[in-house]
């Protein structure tokens, strides 16, 4: 059986471009012991892949020139090899890009039949849920009456961590680009939210922090740490999730001028891969499901159509073109 792909033609420098991608078709084997096949429904594009678009040492191995893109994925399996994963059942997992997939069953999570979307098992109720679940609960702690400060807060993560933080009882801050996005996190439940794109994002954080910021859960890096190490709190706790701003750089940026605030203030500063986390997932699954079913936490989803036009979807996450989790539609 034939499957067709997208695959990483050249690494690009700076902003990735059409021309780093290509397509191909690739026979697939045939299904060994523990194996099934699987129809892929909906991909995944996220900010973290751009790093393994470099020949770069990194938490994960880069992707393979002319070998194909891989991401999480949503499934059908139509044939299978294993037992406990049948002709029909939904399945979420790493995929690559492509339209069918042999995959290893142990490494698939079987999708339960529910009311929620099983495109929801790449945003809210997958990674980047679970991103924003560890970060903010794990790391960042919150407490009823503190101020959260999130960057990147119109994408996926960023749109939970302030949810999420709201059930905790904090006053949250966002920011994000454009006065559309802004307006759906006041939809959400944030206090403020702020348009980085209007003016300077020190300046929009200080006046809307009056209280300082206690936590800082950062998807972007660059100008934002920089405002938030400014308007930080004694003994705040800035969880380093994301630097989007910074993944098309060629070359490294100097680090926040104003860093010393660490030691001022005496912040807790932590780096985190959801990878690592693992053990949390069941937790994590039960208690965004009930939230999401009581109302208290929604999602959003940009869906772009068609598997041909995954490199375009990926690329407009540098450029904000989604709104809550990008998801490629087959």
């Amino acid at each position: 059986m034939k499957a067709h792909q997208i695959v990483l033609s050249s690494r690009p420098k700076g902003h990735p471009t059409l021309d780093n991608f290509g397509r191909s078709d690739v026979e697939l084997p045939s299904l060994g012991e523990g194996e099934v096949l699987v129809k892929s429904l909906f991909l995944s594009v996220d900010p973290y892949m751009r790093g393994r678009m470099n020949d770069a040492k990194s938490y994960v191995p880069p992707f393979a020139i002319d070998a194909p893109l891989a991401g999480g994925g949503v499934g059908e399996v139509i044939e299978s090899n294993t037992p406990g994963f049948a002709v029909g059942d939904l399945v979420t997992g790493m995929l690559a890009w492509r339209d069918y997939n042999v995959a290893e069953a142990k490494h698939l999570l079987k999708i339960p039949t529910s009311s929620i979307p099983a495109s929801a098992y790449l945003g809210i109720l997958g990674m980047p849920g679970m991103t924003a679940y560890v970060g903010l609960f794990d790391l960042g702690k919150p407490k009823k009456g503190e101020t959260v400060f999130v960057s990147g807060a119109g994408g996926a993560v960023g749109s939970a961590v302030g949810q999420m933080a709201k059930i905790a009882g904090a006053k949250v801050i966002g920011s994000a680009g454009g006065s559309k996005k802004c307006a759906r996190l006041i939809e959400m439940g944030f206090d403020v939210a702020i348009d980085y794109k209007e003016a300077p994002i020190m300046n929009q954080l200080m006046e809307a922090a009056t209280d300082g910021v206690d936590v800082y859960f950062d998807n972007v890096g660059g100008d934002h740490l920089v405002a938030a190490l400014e308007a930080t709190n004694d003994f705040a706790r800035l969880v380093l999730c994301g630097a989007i701003s910074q993944y098309n750089n060629e070359t490294y940026q100097p680090g926040p001028g104003n860093l010393f605030r660490a030691i001022q203030r005496r912040l807790t500063i932590t780096g985190f891969i959801v990878s690592d986390h693992g053990s949390r997932r069941d937790e994590f699954l039960k208690d965004v499901s009930s939230w999401i079913s009581d109302g208290k936490l929604t999602y959003d989803e940009t869906f772009v159509d068609g598997l041909e036009n995954a490199p375009e979807a990926f690329m407009g996450l540098f450029s904000g073109l989604n709104t809550g989790k990008m998801v490629v539609r087959l």
